[in-house]
């Protein structure tokens, strides 16, 4: 079956998506290892916090203009070179860790190094993609990028790189520097992407961000996705910001419950990039995005009211397989409409708007909690996801013209 999938996506798409798959190990082990690592050298929480943040931080600094560049040059070049840099910079982290030399210093220097290549090769990878796969089979390439994501990054490679920590710390970080180099030589394979339907942009950085944010802005149905997506991450970052505590203190879980409840999280993604394509086809890319509104609603609606661990699970399966299918189909969507000139640019608005609002969502959900209870923000979610879908009912329903 997989070799079937192959040949009709094609032989660049499988050395695409092989290099996707080796590079999310290679993240997901080093996600694993790198707070290990820290927690080694320093015992102090806010430093092993600061190295999730430091990997995070790029994001909010670059992604405009990681968008601008990943417009501006060669993307299957510019992919290979960065994932060369990182696998250096993880190389020598590797060395320094072997040599006993490391300090959280060189740590978090190392983690804001792969932070700022991510945002440059993850936006350049989604805007290849439309160059090596045909329109109409877009949704079937994501939906297989997204389930080596989820079983690569979240499955294999976290229990795999805290295990290897265990047998020797510089392994982590040398298995990730030899991801890099592996998944650069893949994408070196790729053949040159066509000539974009424009010349690539030569003005100034902040003129080509603007460009771009004012073609998305004044494109109804993108603007739509783009700001939904933004602030129901705002909203789901304030509801699952405190999930532990929600676990421990409305769910009476213990720890080992709640690490049940983020597996079953993890389980229907994986479902969801199984049916992702097949609900597509058969309803329509609106029906689908405007029915992920009100499984939202409902979903936090739920959590707010349930004290059942079961039902919890029950609805976060459910969730989980709704965030996946919206996900694929809402990056399916960008791909057919966004020019390819300007496909680097929007997509880093689209990965602005979903970092930025996790990362506002979770400050939100905190002080939310903190001041009344702890099942606050997920009304406030609910709410806030209710008001959104609203507003977008009408404009999402446009996307069904693309399936």
């Amino acid at each position: 079956m997989r070799a079937l999938v192959s040949a009709r996506l094609g032989a660049d798409f499988t050395r695409l998506w092989t290099a996707s798959a080796v590079s999310n190990i290679g993240d997901g082990v080093t996600m694993a290892a790198g707070p290990l690592l820290v927690a080694s050298i320093s015992e102090d929480p806010a430093l092993i916090a600061g190295a999730v943040f430091v990997q995070q931080l790029p994001w909010l600094l670059f992604a405009l203009v990681s968008g601008a560049y990943v417009d501006r040059l060669d993307r299957r070049r510019l992919v290979v070179v960065v994932n060369l840099l990182r696998a250096a910079a993880l190389a020598g982290l590797t060395l320094t860790v072997a040599t006993e030399t490391v300090t959280v210093a060189v740590v978090y220097a190392v983690l804001f190094l792969l932070g700022a290549g991510e945002t440059v090769a993850d936006t350049a990878m989604g805007a290849l993609l439309p160059a090596v796969v045909a329109p109409e089979r877009l949704p079937a390439a994501n939906a297989r990028l997204y389930a080596t994501f989820t079983v690569g990054n979240q499955f294999v490679a976290k229990p795999l790189g805290a295990w290897l920590f265990v047998i020797s710390a510089a392994i982590p970080f040398g298995l990730d520097a030899l991801t890099f180099a592996a998944a650069a030589a893949l994408i070196a394979g790729i053949r040159p992407a066509p000539v974009p339907e424009e010349p690539r942009p030569r003005g100034s950085l902040r003129g080509e961000i603007g460009r771009g944010v004012r073609w998305l802005w004044r494109h109804r149905l993108l603007r739509t996705l783009a700001v939904s997506m933004g602030l129901g991450n705002v909203a789901f970052g304030a509801a699952f910001a405190v999930f532990v505590l929600y676990c421990r203190q409305r769910l009476g879980l213990s720890d080992v419950g709640y690490g049940f409840l983020l597996t079953s999280f993890a389980v229907g993604g994986l479902f969801g990039t199984t049916v992702a394509t097949r609900l597509t086809r058969a309803l329509g890319a609106g029906t689908v995005l405007r029915a992920g509104l009100v499984v939202e609603v409902v979903t936090h609606v739920t959590l707010a009211v349930t004290t059942s661990p079961w039902i919890a699970a029950a609805v976060l399966i459910t969730f989980s397989v709704h965030a996946m299918v919206w996900g694929i189909t809402a990056a399916s969507v960008r791909q057919r409409i966004v020019p390819a000139h300007l496909r680097g640019r929007v997509g880093s608005v689209f990965a602005l708007l979903d970092l930025g609002g996790a990362a506002l969502g979770a400050l939100l959900g905190g002080l939310l909690a903190g001041t009344w209870q702890i099942t606050t923000p997920f009304w406030v979610a609910a709410a806030a996801m209710a008001v959104i879908g609203g507003f977008a009912w009408r404009p999402l329903r446009g996307a069904t013209r693309l399936t």
